[in-house]
């Protein structure tokens, strides 16, 4: 006698906890997720400067398999406005991995009249500040044939078997900037 009652006591748990799921509507599961963390997109934009946007951009499509997308202007004012630019114009160049929303993007960018000072790219370790942009892949051997194309100089002994089937290979862009590239080798 009492297993049934307790039986029936765990039965009416269930039933409340089912009803209490079914009318809790979808939008607030939603709601309660967005607003777990404090940021509007999980991804982020990294801007670079570079001396030669023509062949960075080329680079980045031909030899990694970016896709670029629609950039923007910025003007000399605005720059200055917001602080990172000194009065010159520039033309922001867009790249993204997919053409999917959210995206990573890398935001190109080549002033003519301040070219900048190259960084030392000799090791991640020479200079301070962002230093490498890590892409990962779904086939690292058709990033090495895409290097090859591109005529891209692999670093170390790269690529390198990082093990449990992932592989990491490490090159430079045409500014020296490091880019790492993981995945399985299919």
């Amino acid at each position: 006698m009492h297993n049934t009652s307790f039986l029936r006591h765990l039965n009416l748990r269930f039933v409340f906890i089912l009803v209490l799921v079914a009318i809790w509507p979808a939008s607030a599961w939603l709601q309660a997720a967005e607003s777990a963390g404090e940021f509007s997109k999980p991804v982020i934009d990294l801007g670079m400067v570079v001396k030669d946007a023509n062949r960075s951009a080329a680079f980045l499509t031909n030899a990694i398999g970016f896709k670029e997308v629609k950039g923007f202007p910025v003007t000399g004012e605005l720059g200055r406005k917001i602080g990172l630019i000194d009065g010159h114009p520039v033309d922001v160049r867009v790249f993204v991995l997919e053409e999917t929303e959210p995206a990573t993007r890398i935001k190109v960018l080549s002033f003519s009249q301040a070219p900048g000072k190259p960084a030392d790219q000799a090791f991640i370790h020479s200079t301070l500040g962002f230093r490498y942009l890590t892409i990962y892949v779904k086939d690292v051997n058709r990033a090495l044939e895409r290097l090859k194309r591109g005529e891209v100089e692999l670093l170390g002994d790269s690529p390198v078997d990082l093990g449990g089937g992932t592989f990491l290979v490490a090159v430079k862009d045409p500014d020296g900037n490091f880019i790492e590239l993981i995945g399985p080798r299919r």
